[in-house]
């Protein structure tokens, strides 16, 4: 039920990069919410996980599902699509928790799909333009440019604002009806 998050994940180097020592470079876990590319420190991931029961709580926010039981620990579910205002569609056999570690809390965050694991050097991280609207440029920590398209770095601390992270002891259900 639970993957490693280097075992069954690809690993991937921009072709043609160049510069700065192995240790400089970063790994991110790769994954796609609707029809674009994320990215999230592996440093903060503990695991991934398939999408299974989540005991849903009253009064707090619709982004937040619920939560779940992993090995003895309750962990809240965050609905990412939700909380980027994205399109909710239903979950399939690609759904995954992406269990992250925000603070000193373990928080499981719900993607459509999770893709490899990539290697970025920190010159290959621009700043997302101000120009563009959409996802709040608070939890956006950069772009990169890979094979022709763009991933968002998310910084996963400012997804959850300090009061909502006080709430994540309940949640709406939403990802079984997302």
């Amino acid at each position: 039920m639970t993957s490693s998050v280097a075992g069954s994940i690809t690993e991937h180097a921009e072709p043609g990069s160049v510069g700065g020592a192995a240790d400089a470079m970063s790994q991110v876990v790769g994954f796609r919410l609707a029809d674009e590319e994320y990215g999230v420190d592996i440093m903060r991931v503990q695991e991934i996980i398939l999408v299974g029961q989540i005991t849903s709580m009253p009064e707090v926010p619709d982004f937040i599902c619920g939560l779940i039981n992993l090995r003895g620990n309750v962990i809240p579910i965050v609905d990412l699509r939700k909380r980027f205002g994205l399109r909710i569609t239903e979950n399939n056999e690609q759904t995954r928790i992406v269990v992250i570690n925000v603070g000193e809390r373990t928080v499981g965050i719900v993607v459509d799909e999770v893709n490899e694991v990539l290697r970025i050097n920190p010159d290959q991280i621009e700043p997302a333009p101000a120009s563009v609207s959409g996802v709040n440029h608070t939890f956006i920590r950069g772009l990169v440019k890979l094979d022709g398209k763009l991933l968002i770095l998310l910084n996963i601390e400012d997804i959850l604002a300090q009061d909502e992270q006080a709430t994540l002891t309940g949640g709406d259900e939403c990802a079984t009806a997302r």
